[in-house]
């Protein structure tokens, strides 16, 4: 595992917290496969994923913070993070640790799955 994709998942995780969708983006693959843990399924590319992180952030007020990491022997990235979601009026909704997976493709990130702890 390079320091390399633990600071780009670094990276991307601190511009979801400012909400800084731009930031984020440039961590990844421009047709990047994302799993929408608030509705389900998955979306792929930068223009979902911007239309789903602003429509969820009209709903709740999700900090995800990573504070593990674990190359699995496929070569993907397993991120442990700890993630606390809030409604509009700072009622927590979640705090927890999930599991987020990530692979890559020419120094970017190419899909996120979540697990789960």
């Amino acid at each position: 595992m390079t320091i390399q994709f633990q600071d780009l998942i670094k990276k991307a995780y601190a511009a979801f917290n400012k909400r800084d969708i731009d930031e984020a983006l440039s961590t990844m693959q421009p047709d990047v496969q994302w799993s929408k843990a608030w509705e389900g399924g998955y979306i792929s590319g930068h223009d979902e994923i911007k239309e789903y992180w602003t429509r969820q952030w009209k709903e709740i007020n999700p900090n995800v913070e990573p504070v593990g990491f674990n190359e699995r022997q496929n070569g993907s990235l397993e991120v442990e993070v700890h993630q606390k979601v809030k409604d509009l009026q700072g009622k927590s909704i979640f705090d927890g640790t999930v599991k987020h997976v990530y692979t890559f493709k020419n120094g970017l990130i190419n899909t996120m799955d979540i697990e789960l702890v």
